[in-house]
């Protein structure tokens, strides 16, 4: 019986202490790879309106006017909320937008949960979905919060 009592603690003990480097390592290597390849993010909010009214669920989608950044390439969007208002995500939920001029797309689907997928018609009628015609842009300055106000869309 002790046996195994000393057994299972020295077993139990050298789980802590793998447990314990794994963990280690792990914030470790996450701490690096959180810090390296990321750009500074800056707040970028706005309020979304289509035909005068908030609308929800609208997928909105920054492009660099000057193109992908080959050698750190970032993606921002978001959706809008209930009441419209949004806040652009690049790395993290509402993280912001790094630093440049940006036009705005603008794709207001549907989620199909079946395949967990956003899509389908735009009931915008695919006016601001083209980041070669839509007019909507923001100029993202280092250490600045770009607030957009009111976006206002229309599906006429």
């Amino acid at each position: 019986m002790d046996y195994a009592l000393d057994r299972f603690s020295s077993t139990r003990h050298g789980w802590t202490l793998w447990l314990g480097a794994i963990a280690l390592c792990g914030a470790l290597c996450g701490c690096s790879e959180t810090d390296n390849g990321r750009k500074p993010t800056y707040p970028v909010t706005g309020q979304l309106f289509v035909d005068k009214k908030p609308a929800a669920q609208v997928q909105i989608t920054l492009h660099d006017v000057n193109g992908v950044d080959q050698a750190a390439p970032t993606y921002s969007s978001t959706f809008s909320g209930e009441d419209g208002k949004f806040a652009l995500s690049t790395y993290e939920e509402g993280d912001g937008v790094p630093e440049g001029e940006y036009v705005l797309t603008f794709l207001w689907g549907q989620m199909n949960m079946m395949s967990m997928q956003y899509g389908g018609p735009d009931k915008l009628k695919d006016k601001y979905s083209d980041p070669k015609t839509s007019t909507i842009r923001v100029k993202v300055e280092k250490g600045k919060p770009a607030d957009l106000g009111a976006v206002e869309l229309s599906t006429e």
